[in-house]
């Protein structure tokens, strides 16, 4: 027997209009693909992501699509059998092999096989391969149409989406653009063989004490194995950076073969910070008759990760927290969407530098939303690789899903061939049915009863997707990822969607709904937020990118036509300019200094969050909030949006001050006017105080001991130093993995009555440092709010100074300066810190790579014009 061949049907593709007359097959531009990428390579359409191009693109959606090959036949053995393995076809598909339809196809999401062994030529013939795409715009329609009982409606795009197995964000949303692609766009192989491997899987269970692991592999087999039993053999190998570890020897048989390996003492698979990534490597290896016939090795981890929902001290309703090999995770972190509106073009190299950003700035999960796709493997091994752990969503958003019995099928297909895809990554720790499909359903209230646990029952409701998430998605996961928690919908728990007590919420009461100030996020709080968010402008190069005359274009300003369709979320004019007028003083030119500003709102508002929710991370018992998840770390094209780092990968100044504030020891300040009138008539006789909180939060597992909190203050307008003291008498104590609250005092003004030096004019900063020697461990400097009644003095010796080595900047000034940003030209120049607040007598360094002889690095800051 001959072992399994793998022959990559990619070569030679060319494609077509398919109604068009007269259409001309042209070579594609790489493989897999997608038409978009097409048409680009050939220049039969505009960029996209240019200007308003996306308009003139429109018609592509609209038109079906033909794709065709050649390959040569294989030898196939008289036992053995030929494969065609599609590993996804955007959407609607009709494949034709040697002019027999072989396989039509309606879920972008499911990977497809078919045994085309009596439909390939002989003797080495030429074969055929064509494969038409229809518009899944219009067949959406037609589908919408076709079920008129449904009670269709969504947020973002429109109701064709709910009824096509297809990424949602294709049809626009509220922060990318409308291009329906189509196209092969997962690798397409032909398998050769008599036997194979078709699933690997394990079950890993990790000893209370973390000292011995048990990991049950299993392995399912197709092929002559499957009908002769018992004459094959199936070797599972575990090998730990290529020294062996364990393996073991069985008979392969008729069902799924297992074998159950003992580790001791293994090396346990950690988020980042807590300890290290080992990836075991295991394989399967079919062996027949002594020879190899089909091998499969996967990387997993070998850790115990749990979600802890059980009663808290003092608050009602129940934690949220991750614990992962007994540690309990603080999960700051982001939300995740697709990196490209043309997903084939995203390189692995790609995925691993998003993934690493996530890393370097400090967070510990990424969630992939529920309304792009199951990524690839590349996104998850290196969340694997780095530690970050991974909130999964299954591929429905914001609206109404519709449940006829044949797309209840293909859900459930998808799912299990998905989780099959994912399970062996130790990152994932959660999968949740959906994103926001229940909040949709209580804003439109259709009929949903959590009480009622009769699952046939929901499918005559006007809310029939509730049996999606609740009972196809949930077996599927309980069947096939039982060690993993299954969570029905993101936002879900309590009473309601929007209950802070139990489960997730996303807290949009900051840009949508309420439009609360940012500096209010304490009492916008819930046990895990997993949505939350402020836009900003990108880079000025990203907008420079975009305009189609870059730097000269004439809409080269803030509220340009084409700026402005770079936008896509509602009301965004009203919303950035609300956040802006509300804290500080702005103007839309220059550009550059308008982008600042946004800037410098988002990572105001983001950071405040961080800071304020982590405040309620109290320690055992006391996880009244333990997850914030920024939404979103990226874009999936050059645009205005909630993103921290834009679509090259740009940090925004969010993405730094988020980064301070998950920092393994911070420190945090919030400042309050509270106001006490002598009776309750007089508008006179009221005693006002301002009034500072201060608080450490420590989040490595060790204690910091022996520390003081010192809190400077200045006056903002003359940086005149006023106050310095530590604020504790007996050494502080910060316990490991906690916040802890340090003081509560007034902002000290000793020079208001001598020189009107009040709290309005004061700017105070905490310290914590090391009582030994004096080294500073963290800072925070808060201001008086909002900024724009700050009279800021320009700084006449703000200096920002490259090193010798070019390795680090060291940034200073005589007055206090708000929100300092490093710049350079250079795009090789990066900066691990940005948006820092300066005060005088302090030295700030920031460490810089990329810059040399010659480069020149300048800073902007709030008050420069």
């Amino acid at each position: 027997m001959e072992p399994r061949t793998v022959i990559p049907i990619d070569k030679n593709w060319e494609f077509k209009q398919a109604d068009k007359e007269g259409a001309e097959y042209l070579p594609v531009g790489q493989f897999p693909t997608n038409v978009h990428l097409d048409l680009l390579a050939h220049k039969l359409i505009p960029d996209p992501y240019i200007g308003k191009n996306e308009l003139d693109v429109q018609w592509v959606g609209e038109a079906v699509w033909v794709y065709r090959t050649t390959f040569a036949s294989p030898a196939v053995g008289s036992s053995a059998k030929a494969v065609l393995a599609f590993d996804g076809l955007d959407t609607f598909a009709t494949v034709v092999l040697n002019g027999n339809t072989i396989l039509e196809t309606d879920n972008m999401f499911i990977p497809e096989r078919v045994d085309v062994t009596a439909d390939l030529k002989k003797d080495g013939g030429e074969n055929e391969l064509v494969i038409t795409f229809d518009s899944a715009y219009l067949r959406g329609w037609k589908l919408v149409e076709k079920y008129p009982d449904h009670k269709w409606g969504c947020w973002n795009g429109d109701n064709s989406r709910l009824a096509v197995r297809k990424s949602q964000y294709h049809w626009g949303w509220d922060w990318g653009p409308a291009l329906l692609t189509c196209g092969p766009w997962r690798p397409i192989n032909l398998e050769v063989y008599t036997s194979r491997i078709s699933d690997f899987w394990f079950d890993i269970d990790v000893d209370k004490s973390l000292k011995a692991a048990t990991i049950t592999t299993y392995a399912a087999t197709e092929g002559s194995v499957s009908t002769e039993g018992g004459t094959s053999k199936l070797r599972f190998d575990i090998t730990l950076n290529g020294a062996p570890i364990a393996g073991q020897v069985v008979e392969a048989g008729l069902k799924a073969t297992s074998a159950t390996i003992a580790i001791a003492e293994p090396e346990l698979w950690y988020p980042i910070r807590y300890g290290k990534q080992p990836l075991y490597t295991v394989t399967a290896t079919l062996e027949e008759g002594g020879k190899v016939v089909d091998s499969v090795s996967k990387r997993i981890g070998i850790r115990k990760a749990e979600l802890v929902q059980t009663p808290l001290k003092g608050e009602p309703g129940t934690s949220f927290f991750f614990k992962v090999n007994g540690i309990p995770i603080f999960c700051g972190g982001s939300d995740w969407i697709p990196a490209d509106n043309f997903i084939p073009r995203i390189s692995k190299e790609r995925y691993y530098d998003w993934v690493k950003l996530v890393a370097d700035g400090n967070q510990f999960m990424i969630r992939v939303w529920g309304g792009g796709i199951y990524e690839e493997q590349a996104f998850y091994d290196a969340c694997d690789e780095l530690g970050i752990l991974v909130w999964q969503d299954f591929m429905f958003g914001c609206g109404n899903y519709p449940a006829w019995p044949a797309l209840l099928k293909s859900i459930q297909r998808e799912a299990e061939e998905n989780i099959k895809l994912l399970r062996h990554h130790p990152s994932i720790v959660i999968y949740a049915g959906n994103n926001e499909d229940y909040q949709y359903a209580e804003s439109v209230n259709l009929t949903w009863e959590q009480d009622n646990k009769d699952a046939e029952s929901w499918l005559k409701t006007d809310f029939p997707a509730r049996y999606i998430y609740e009972k196809i998605l949930a077996d599927a996961c309980r069947e096939l990822t039982p060690s993993v928690y299954y969570h029905p919908g993101s936002p879900w728990g309590g009473v309601d969607t929007h209950d802070p007590t139990v489960g997730d919420i996303h807290q949009w009461n900051v840009w949508h709904g309420t439009q609360e100030k940012y500096q209010n996020f304490d009492k916008l709080v819930g046990r895990f937020v997993s949505e939350f968010g402020m836009e900003a402008f990108p880079s000025v190069k990203t907008i420079d990118a975009f305009l189609p005359l870059g730097k000269d274009d004439p809409d080269r300003y803030p509220q340009s036509a084409t700026v402005d369709f770079h936008n896509k979320a509602d009301g965004h004019e009203r919303r950035i300019a609300l956040y802006l007028v509300e804290n500080m003083r702005y103007a839309p030119d220059p550009l550059e200094q308008f982008v600042y500003a946004t800037q410098l709102m988002q990572a105001e508002c983001l950071a405040s969050a961080y800071r304020l929710w982590k405040r309620q991370w109290k320690g055992p018992g006391r996880e009244y909030c333990a997850g914030a998840l920024v939404w979103q770390i990226n874009d999936c094209w050059p645009v205005t949006s909630w993103a921290i780092c834009d679509y090259y990968l740009r940090p925004k100044h969010a993405y730094f001050t988020v980064k301070r504030e998950m920092a393994p020891l911070s420190v945090g300040i919030t400042r309050r006017e509270h106001r006490h009138p002598r009776d309750k008539y007089t508008r006179v006789h009221v005693d006002i105080s301002t009034k500072i909180e201060i608080w450490g939060s420590n989040l490595d597992l060790d204690d910091i001991e022996d520390v003081d909190c010192v809190v400077t203050a200045w006056d903002v307008e003359t940086g005149k130093q006023t106050y310095s003291e530590a604020v504790n008498a007996a050494p502080l104590v910060l316990p490991g993995n906690q916040s802890t609250e340090i003081a509560a005092l007034d902002v000290p003004t000793p020079l208001k009555d001598s020189e009107g030096i009040d709290a309005s004019r004061t700017v105070v900063a905490a310290y914590i440092v090391r009582r030994a020697d004096g080294e500073q461990l963290a800072r925070y400097v808060n201001w008086p709010e909002p900024l724009k009644y700050v009279h800021f003095s320009k700084p006449k010796q703000l200096t920002a100074d490259l090193s010798e080595d070019f390795s680090e900047v060291s940034v200073q000034a005589e007055v206090p300066v708000k929100g300092v940003a490093l710049e350079s030209e250079d795009d090789d120049v990066k900066f691990e810190d940005n948006l820092v607040d300066i005060v005088p007598g302090e030295v700030v360094k920031i460490k810089v790579s990329g810059a040399k002889e010659g480069s020149v690095i300048t800073t902007r800051y709030l008050g420069m014009i």
